[in-house]
């Protein structure tokens, strides 16, 4: 009698989310070692020093192992001396860089055979080192700076909902837009715990060049899920801003992205942005970044 197939129990991953600084913070998520199992990714996502190392040490151990194979067979390699590590070693990096051959060249069947698969394993080599590099050079980076904190004051006799952000690269960012979202918890009707999104409307969510500084904002309106919340009922339901901007950077042309997070209490209530912008004596106007995340209280 054929015995039932008892299925083998799954060990399911689990990720850890903390809360730290009133931020939820998923373990491991952006950090580049979080990524050992998928290597490609994990090469675009090293420090450069890291990148270096890692190719310093592949090169010298696919070197290293092709010594042993052209040792394996005795005067392989003519003018090397015999049993010398260090000629075949160093026969293996002109093999492998095809910067062709001095003294040393491969003088039986075998060594040319090895020497045949490891100039294609060279040519790839040179080809994904090459483009790993290339694409970690071109990729664009955003340099868009957020204020530490977002305040919320009157504007036009309307509770608003203020952050702000400057581009720190002296150049445009073009059709820049910038959305506002809100996490919070929520306990549903049936008695459901969920982590709620909302997308908060801004007064003005793109600009056709983002040049300097935008002060985003956000009127705390009767549609607003924001509205009729206090201090302690922001920190009690665990609120979470995200601020994320995209445009494009005229210098390379190309897409970039910045985000910013805010926790419950990094929202200033009756607080408003100390002027960054000032006149001079000829009429003319400056910023002055050094109170860009400074705030006063209102009387």
């Amino acid at each position: 009698m054929k015995q039932p197939v008892t299925p083998r129990k799954r060990r399911h991953p689990r990720v850890q989310i903390k809360i730290q600084n009133g931020r939820f913070q998923v373990q491991g998520l952006g950090s580049w070692h979080a990524y050992w199992r998928d290597p490609y990714h994990l090469l675009l996502t090293v420090p450069w020093f890291v990148f270096v190392i890692i190719l310093v040490i592949f090169y010298i151990g696919i070197n290293a192992l092709f010594a042993l194979l052209y040792l394996l067979q005795p005067n392989a390699i003519a003018n090397a001396r015999p049993g010398s590590f260090l000629d075949a070693f160093f026969f293996s990096v002109q093999t492998l860089a095809t910067v062709g051959y001095g003294s040393m060249y491969p003088q039986t069947v075998y060594a040319n055979a090895v020497v045949t698969a490891q100039s294609m394993i060279g040519l790839m080599s040179v080809a994904v080192t090459t483009g790993l590099a290339f694409a970690r050079f071109s990729r664009p980076t955003a340099r868009v700076l957020f204020s530490n904190v977002a305040v919320i004051s009157p504007y036009n006799d309307m509770p608003t909902l203020m952050l702000r952000t400057a581009n720190q690269r002296r150049n445009q960012v073009l059709e820049a837009q910038i959305q506002l979202y809100l996490m919070r918890d929520e306990i549903s009707r049936e008695g459901y715990a969920l982590r709620r999104f909302y997308e908060l409307k801004l007064l003005r969510h793109r600009t056709a060049s983002f040049t300097l500084s935008w002060t985003v904002m956000h009127p705390i309106d009767e549609q607003s899920p924001l509205y009729g919340m206090t201090p302690e009922a922001l920190i009690q339901s665990r609120v979470t801003l995200i601020a994320s901007l995209s445009g494009i950077d005229e210098t390379v042309m190309q897409p970039i992205y910045a985000r910013y997070t805010y926790g419950a209490q990094d929202i200033l209530w009756n607080h408003r942005f100390v002027d960054i912008f000032h006149d001079t004596p000829d009429g003319h106007r400056y910023l002055d970044y050094t109170y860009f995340h400074k705030t006063i209280p209102l009387h």
